[in-house]
């Protein structure tokens, strides 16, 4: 049987990454959703969109680490070990995601100097820390698929 992956082949680093990414890809189109709902026929600005944000932001916290622990729950106690190549790959993701957040911090530094409204601050940033992880992650499951440095 091909697919794209197998669960059960995977690194638990690996899971983790697709934990991070998929979770912060539900948790945001949810917050844009339930934003743009909020909106209705008036200006964007004016949706509610803090408790939103803050829901989003707590429930893909509680659920990233429920899955991350029922995956190491779940791993045989040497999958769990991480080597050399996870630290390199954990390493490259995480400059990758990091890129994201600076350039999204120079964002928020405009906006708030423009004197932009509170929503657009806010969404900046969240925007930035959403890129970070989807990139960052990305970039981990792609090392782990199509490999890595000398590995």
């Amino acid at each position: 049987m091909s697919g794209l992956f197998y669960l059960a082949d995977m690194a638990v680093e690996e899971k983790r990454a697709w934990i991070m990414l998929l979770v912060t890809l539900c948790s945001y189109a949810a917050y844009v959703a339930t934003v743009l709902g909020g909106a209705g026929s008036g200006p964007l600005t004016a949706a509610p969109y803090r408790a939103a944000l803050l829901w989003s932001v707590g429930l893909a916290i509680a659920a990233s680490v429920v899955l991350h622990i029922a995956v190491s729950i779940a791993a045989k106690e040497g999958g769990r070990q991480k080597d050399q190549r996870d630290r390199e790959i954990h390493r490259f993701g995480d400059h990758v995601g990091q890129s994201f957040l600076a350039i999204g911090g120079v964002a928020v530094l405009v906006l708030a100097m423009a004197r932009a409204d509170h929503f657009w601050i806010a969404n900046a940033a969240y925007l930035a820390f959403v890129l970070s992880a989807l990139f960052g992650s990305a970039a981990k499951i792609d090392a782990y698929r199509r490999g890595f440095g000398p590995w």
